[in-house]
């Protein structure tokens, strides 16, 4: 089969459309978290998947270390609390429960190693919607489950982005 170079022309103008819109909007992949700090260290009482995610998330998405002492950290994250919970959302005629929201809430602070905040008692909230049946209760608990995890890693990148914008912030002095 042969093509013509006119016709070569037009199929990458038109496959190379979407790309260009996309560059053309401002769009870009989330890169990494830009944070100011050598070394972060994780206290307070997040559950292990938790702190597991976020230390994943400083590896990965960021240029620090995990420090496992507060002393040898430029930042300590505290996590305050870390709250799953599930409720019922709806249910289908015969009165059972066929939708439930997930939910996960992280209370956490950061300061420097000197003691100065950097953000006070915060609290970051999740939901999500999931569809139940009774014939299928193992694959609905495997799904729970990675909605959960995916929401952990999800929370876990927002921290660190909440960190970055408020270590850049500009600090006001009180007199």
């Amino acid at each position: 089969m042969v093509t013509s170079p006119l016709r070569r022309v037009l199929l990458g103008l038109i496959a190379s459309a979407p790309v260009s819109g996309l560059v053309a909007c401002g769009y870009r992949l989330r890169g990494m978290v830009d944070l100011p700090f050598k070394a972060i260290a994780i206290t307070g009482n997040p559950s292990p998947p938790l702190r597991a995610d976020i230390q994943t998330s400083i590896l990965q998405g960021t240029d620090a270390k995990v420090a496992i002492s507060p002393k040898d950290a430029d930042l300590i994250l505290e996590i305050t609390n870390d709250i799953n919970g599930r409720e019922i959302l709806a249910y289908n005629s015969a009165g059972q429960v066929s939708a439930y929201r997930l939910n996960i809430r992280v209370g956490f602070r950061a300061f420097d190693n000197s003691g100065a905040e950097i953000i006070p008692d915060s609290e970051i909230y999740m939901t999500r919607d999931m569809d139940f049946s009774n014939t299928t209760v193992l694959a609905t608990d495997a799904q729970q489950q990675q909605f959960l995890s995916l929401m952990r890693k999800d929370l876990a990148v927002q921290i660190l982005r909440r960190v970055s914008a408020a270590a850049r912030a500009p600090r006001t002095k009180s007199f």
